[in-house]
């Protein structure tokens, strides 16, 4: 069982942007983040979680997702996203990154845990912190898609 835990932080929405997540497979724990110079909280939610699957060097894996963000739980969990599929993603937004995730999310067995954000869950917070450095690095990297398309 692999665990993943998930973060999202922009200082502005849009601005800055970070994501910030950690890998738990037994014994071992690796943390991710990235950061870029003009994006949303949603799209860093997204890409926390994004992250991690695409970290993951074996298919088939059962894979537990914690997230704080119900935009990304809801979507998948109440099947929105698999109407989204089905019409191209049409007056939708994020579909680079939604095709980007459900391609990762595809090749396992995943199960979606919503936590609530900075309620003094460990990991949770632990997350943050690394989502909330990297929106303040430097350096940046750019989010094309958003910055070509919307911003």
């Amino acid at each position: 069982m692999v665990k993943i835990y998930t973060d999202g932080a922009a200082k502005g929405n849009p601005g800055p942007g970070g994501f910030g997540t950690i890998l738990r497979f037994g014994k071992h724990e690796r943390e991710l983040s990235g950061g870029f110079r003009k994006t949303t909280n949603n799209r860093m939610e997204l890409m926390a979680i994004i992250a991690g699957l695409e970290a993951l060097t074996k298919e088939s894996l059962d894979v537990t997702i914690y997230s704080d963000s119900k935009y990304v739980i809801d979507s998948i969990d109440k099947g929105w996203i698999y109407g989204w599929m089905k019409t191209g993603f049409a007056k939708k937004k994020n579909q680079d990154l939604w095709t980007r995730l459900m391609r990762s999310y595809a090749k396992h067995k995943v199960r979606l845990v919503w936590v609530k954000g900075h309620a003094g869950h460990a990991e949770n917070e632990r997350c943050d912190q690394l989502a909330v450095a990297a929106a303040e690095g430097h350096k940046l990297a750019v989010d094309e898609y958003y910055e070509m398309n919307v911003g």
